[in-house]
């Protein structure tokens, strides 16, 4: 299951907060901010996803993450290979370091990246 693009935004406040009470989550919004409405709409789908969870204080819930973001982005970007790259790690690399116009100390940094995971295998 996957998240739409808002609840994505909502995920990464979540994500950053941590644990987060609706106030919480509306003050990490850039102005002009969701209404309090859909932001409980936005929480309430991510919930019934098994996204997120809650704890109830009183009448206040205070929620928090389930997911990783690790993990929830590794599943988008194997996706993403398995889609547009045909499975081809190799393709989604090429592609990744020719059309992002990335700098030389970029590539040599991620050339290390690359040399430290062959080390690991």
């Amino acid at each position: 299951m996957q998240l739409s693009k808002s609840e994505e935004e909502l995920m990464n406040i979540l994500w950053k907060q941590k644990k987060a009470f609706m106030k919480d989550l509306l003050e990490e919004y850039p102005e002009p901010k969701p209404a309090t409405t859909t932001v409980a709409t936005l929480l309430k789908r991510m919930t019934d996803k098994g996204f997120i969870d809650y704890k109830n204080f009183g009448r206040s819930r205070k929620y928090f993450p389930l997911v990783k973001k690790k993990d929830y982005f590794s599943k988008h970007v194997n996706g993403l290979i398995k889609n547009f790259f045909n499975d081809s790690a190799s393709q989604f690399a090429s592609f990744f370091t020719q059309e992002t116009n990335l700098s030389k100390t970029e590539l040599e940094d991620l050339k290390k990246l690359i040399d430290i995971e062959i080390k690991k295998k």
